[in-house]
């Protein structure tokens, strides 16, 4: 807060960052809004056109790829983000009582975060191509390691065995930064904790859900409050595994990849709306759905992962 309205320095040092966020966020979005607002949208002459409705809303919602899509990205969401929260925390325990090799280890696991998602994923490609791609053997290493002939995220591959494939590579790249912030936490907690636990037999079980996760609570929040948004822009990850540098079928897009899908077409669809609308309308829709969820995590991170003591001091402030 500015005690000085007059402080004419402090304008100036925030004057830079607030140009860039309405050059680069602010505009776009309220950009973005105007043209789902407008079905006729000419991306090329950026003509709005003269008509201002939702019919772009509409057609989305009566688009069997774009439910597809969201049904992808829920999928991702609520499957990836809880178990490799979990994860994260189970292996930054283990990682926090190796004490010996301590760094070493917290060096593997951090090796992904700093390396190229499309390289990574090109890598699982790898692991999961299907040995009958044109003719070609192109076995890939877990067919050969189990002796399996399935296709996994080839053109012949069920809908549960590409979704099975994204998600375990989904699970493993959110592992690394999860596990980093986790570890330092853990470091801050006071020894006296364990100490005390130590002298009164606290099985180690006990120890986990009644010291451990309820301190790195705040932590926990923030993880999911980010996993959540980073989830449900979740491209990359897809595109990488599944896409084989072409581009993504219908049925396994998710809701970055249809807004991308619909902005990169020109012209308008069958029913006279812009694809571009339609992108921009699904682009809202995403944002909005996004925002919802982190007000929700936010609201339960405060009521659930709050401890009694606080409570007890909120009590006796007010």
């Amino acid at each position: 807060m500015l005690e000085n309205k007059k402080d004419y320095k402090a304008w100036l040092y925030i004057a830079l960052p607030l140009i860039l966020l309405s050059l680069f966020t602010f505009y776009p979005l309220i950009k973005t809004v105007l043209i789902s607002f407008f079905s006729g949208y000419n991306s090329i002459a950026d003509d709005f056109g003269t008509y201002f409705d939702a019919a772009a809303y509409m057609a989305l919602f009566k688009d069997p790829y774009y439910i597809g899509a969201l049904k992808n990205t829920m999928l991702l969401v609520f499957v990836s983000v809880p178990i490799s929260t979990i994860l994260a925390i189970l292996i930054a325990v283990a990682l926090n009582s190796i004490k010996p090799l301590q760094r070493i280890f917290q060096t593997i696991f951090f090796i992904p975060y700093v390396t190229n998602t499309l390289a990574i994923g090109m890598v699982f490609a790898v692991m999961f191509s299907h040995p009958l791609t044109q003719g070609v053997v192109a076995e890939g290493l877990i067919n050969t390691l189990f002796e399996m002939t399935t296709d996994w995220i080839g053109p012949t591959a069920t809908y549960n065995n590409w979704m099975f494939v994204v998600l375990i590579y989904t699970i493993w790249s959110a592992l690394p930064f999860k596990i980093l912030v986790f570890i330092g936490g853990l470091q801050n907690i006071s020894k006296q904790y364990y100490d005390a636990a130590k002298i009164d037999g606290t099985p180690k079980r006990s120890v986990l859900t009644r010291i451990t996760i309820p301190l790195l609570s705040p932590l926990i929040s923030y993880i999911l409050i980010t996993s959540f948004i980073g989830a449900f822009k979740a491209y990359e990850s897809v595109f990488a595994v599944a896409g084989t540098g072409a581009r993504l079928p219908a049925e396994r897009w998710t809701s970055v990849a249809y807004v991308y899908d619909k902005i990169n077409q020109y012209g308008l669809d069958g029913n006279g709306i812009s694809y571009y609308s339609r992108g921009a309308a699904g682009a809202v829709i995403l944002f909005l759905i996004i925002l919802v969820f982190t007000i929700v995590n936010l609201y339960v991170s405060k009521n659930v992962f709050i401890t009694k003591e606080d409570k007890n001091d909120s009590k006796r402030k007010f």
